[in-house]
């Protein structure tokens, strides 16, 4: 349903504040479908609140976005969807791993997505986010 979505109706991003509506929708129907997912995403945000100079704010196309100073660190949208910046050298490693895959739009580029689904996804996921965050510290944050 969600790649159904981003790929015939993805312009609809650009309305203001549909976006957020649509990630409360998927919100929604992960609470009643897989409502486990939701505890994940829960567990990943309070352990990213423990990190050092880690900010949690809303995604410009729905989720929370965890940054780290004014970059990126990664996204999780309503339906447990991680989306994660690395440089196309890691990308390809992991997705040797076979556990993350190919962004759901950006194929040619350094990003990846990652399903939660269970437990161990979500532990996966936070090394995921670990690996990005320790990546950003070692460069010195912009003012």
């Amino acid at each position: 349903m969600f790649n159904f979505v981003i790929s015939y109706f993805g312009f609809l991003k650009f309305v203001p504040g549909l976006p957020q509506v649509f990630d409360i929708w998927l919100k929604l129907h992960t609470y009643f479908v897989r409502p486990r997912v939701l505890d994940r995403v829960d567990e990943i945000e309070l352990e990213l609140k423990r990190w050092e100079q880690v900010r949690i704010t809303a995604h410009k196309y729905g989720g929370l976005q965890f940054n780290y100073g004014d970059k990126e660190i990664g996204h999780i949208h309503g339906n447990g969807l991680l989306d994660m910046l690395f440089g196309r050298k890691v990308k390809e490693q992991l997705l040797m791993d076979g556990r993350v895959q190919d962004h759901h739009l950006f194929k040619n580029s350094g990003w990846i997505s990652f399903y939660i689904r269970n437990a161990a996804d979500g532990a996966y996921a936070i090394e995921l986010l670990e690996l990005r965050y320790s990546r950003l510290r070692a460069k010195p944050l912009s003012k």
